[in-house]
């Protein structure tokens, strides 16, 4: 991805697939924010506390490896600051070695009984340690609405070059995630059973909705006074089953005379 002025004032979600320091830079000093997950083997120590540990023990923790002192917090969050060491991009063969001072946010997760560590350029009068975590978390929420467009509602695939015709088939897979997604919450507030409210998922949602989306058309068909029945779908498929090409030769036309 090349980062440029568009990053302005907007907050880059970083995998830790496509974690790179030069990267992080590059945004901060075009105006841009990032949140991501630090990598193990990151060079980074402790430069300052912002809140988590007891000021008498913050001298404890200066200028020593993040990875040592994660091991000190016994299950405690904390909000830091920590100076990343890397690498310039090469300029004549060369690269020059420098440093960026980074927001950290270590939160424990006892689910997994472990530290989730995370950086960012965010100031905590912003966002504080827990809405980086909820935050760096909706970075989930978009990939699972990106597969939903590709694998239910037709995005994956756009066998046209014409311009127009892509535009209409991704606004008409947007427009049907939205009309997806607004019935998918009538259903869950609409449960006899809260209890099983988190079993509603997503993906499982818009495979359910897709496979039952001519039902609903006969439904809104209904409600416009238009009546669904064998006529209507022999003229749907009168109309859509001519091939636009007349002129294109046919292979073996004899046999379908």
């Amino acid at each position: 991805m090349k980062i440029g002025p568009w990053i302005k004032d907007r907050i880059l979600l970083v995998d830790l697939g496509f974690y790179k320091t030069q990267m992080f830079v590059r945004i901060e000093e075009n105006g841009g924010y990032f949140v991501s997950r630090i990598r193990k083997n990151t060079d980074s120590v402790v430069a300052s506390i912002n809140e988590g540990i007891p000021k008498t023990m913050c001298k404890d923790f200066m200028e020593k490896p993040v990875s040592e002192c994660i091991k000190q917090l016994s299950g405690k969050d904390i909000d830091a600051v920590v100076k990343i060491a890397f690498k310039r991009r090469s300029y004549k063969s060369k690269q020059k070695r420098d440093e960026m001072l980074v927001r950290l946010v270590a939160v424990y997760n006892e689910e997994d009984e472990k530290h989730h560590l995370y950086i960012t350029n965010i100031q905590k009068d912003v966002l504080n340690t827990k809405d980086i975590t909820k935050l760096y978390g909706a970075g989930w929420d978009i990939e699972l609405l990106f597969k939903g467009l590709k694998s239910k509602y037709a995005l994956d695939v756009l066998e046209t070059k014409n311009v127009q015709v892509i535009e209409a088939l991704i606004w008409t897979a947007i427009l049907t995630l939205i009309v997806s997604r607004r019935i998918y919450s009538l259903v869950r507030n609409s449960t006899a059973h809260p209890e099983k409210m988190a079993q509603y998922t997503q993906l499982r949602w818009s495979t359910i909705f897709a496979e039952n989306a001519s039902d609903l058309l006969t439904v809104i068909l209904q409600r416009c006074g238009i009546q669904r029945n064998f006529e209507t779908i022999m003229s749907v498929y009168e109309s859509q089953a001519l091939d636009p090409h007349v002129n294109r030769e046919r292979f073996r036309e004899e046999w379908f005379e």
